[in-house]
């Protein structure tokens, strides 16, 4: 049973007070009079058997046990308003909201965001990064994008593309030993992603591999720490494009087995709801993102024609 909470009202006119330092402050901001406030917060005290403030001739102060209850009470208030500009945000047409996996947001999507903001100043692109599916009946999201297949009828299908996986390393890891063939991975720290712990068994069986045990080494949520792991050369990474593209040619990761790259399971979609799919602002974005994928070199060996009306 939760615990018996005070008056709202008087919790925001003691929130107020505290923040001015000043009951006639706090009321000319409540829209009340300076009585009114002082009643509500001698109303709390009360409630409370605790003096919130020290009164003084021209100024009040937070007492002791004011100064404790101030910070809990000003974050509860910042936390209604944050919730509340969430929920009622989504509503507003010039907002999108879009759900994406965080290694795409962080590698791919958000270096190239400017662009469409410079085409489309009046869409404002709100992102969510999850690993778990869009309910798009429940979920206050406008897009997403997931890997899979074209599963509901109810749902628009863009088809993305389909990546490669491959080991990757640091060239200081690789300058003090020397790995050949996939079989002596099994002597080397493995950088798993566990949320997509299959991947490296495909890219094993893929090359014939055995022996190697992807879950012996680290493990991380997502292909961005693991990646970002091995560029410090702590272990050995499965590159997936195009989230590895810059770093191979920067230099700070190395492809171990040039020409061993295997197909990864699932293709990616960006996927919106049927009925919705022509909206002015999700139908910009669309056919931005698709042109962005195509113009991607990185991705001209990952894409396939899928982009048929099912």
């Amino acid at each position: 049973m939760r615990s018996k909470i005070p008056s709202l009202t008087a919790l925001k006119s003691f929130e107020a007070a505290a923040r001015h330092g000043s009951f006639r402050d706090a009321a000319d901001e409540l829209c009340v009079s300076h009585s009114a406030v002082s009643h509500q917060i001698k109303q709390l005290e009360s409630s409370l058997q605790v003096e919130l403030f020290e009164r003084k001739s021209r100024a009040v102060s937070l007492s002791k046990r004011g100064k404790l209850y101030y910070p809990v009470i000003r974050d509860a208030f910042d936390r209604i308003a944050e919730g509340t500009d969430l929920l009622l945000a989504p509503q507003s047409p010039g907002i999108l909201t879009l759900q994406l996996y965080s290694t795409f947001a962080i590698r791919w999507l958000i270096p190239r965001l400017q662009k469409f903001y410079s085409t489309h100043p009046d869409i404002k692109v709100r992102i969510n990064t999850s690993q778990n599916d869009v309910d798009f009946i429940h979920d206050d999201v406008d897009l997403c994008v997931l890997i899979g297949n074209r599963s509901s009828a109810d749902i628009h299908y863009d088809y993305l593309f389909t990546p490669q996986l491959f080991p990757v390393a640091s060239p200081t890891l690789l300058s003090n030993i020397d790995i050949t063939s996939p079989e002596q991975l099994a002597q080397q720290t493995i950088l798993q992603v566990y949320p997509s712990d299959k991947d490296w068994y495909l890219w094993l069986d893929g090359v014939g591999a055995h022996g190697v045990d992807p879950e012996s080494g680290l493990q991380f949520d997502s292909y961005d720490h693991a990646l970002s792991t091995a560029s410090q050369g702590l272990g050995i990474a499965l590159g997936m494009q195009p989230y590895v593209a810059r770093d191979l040619r920067a230099g700070f990761l190395v492809e171990l087995f040039a020409g061993q790259r295997v197909t990864a399971a699932g293709e990616w979609y960006l996927a919106c709801r049927r009925d919705k799919a022509d909206c002015a602002k999700i139908a910009n974005f669309r056919r931005w993102l698709l042109q962005e994928i195509k113009e991607d070199s990185d991705l001209s060996d990952a894409r396939k024609d899928k982009n048929k009306p099912i």
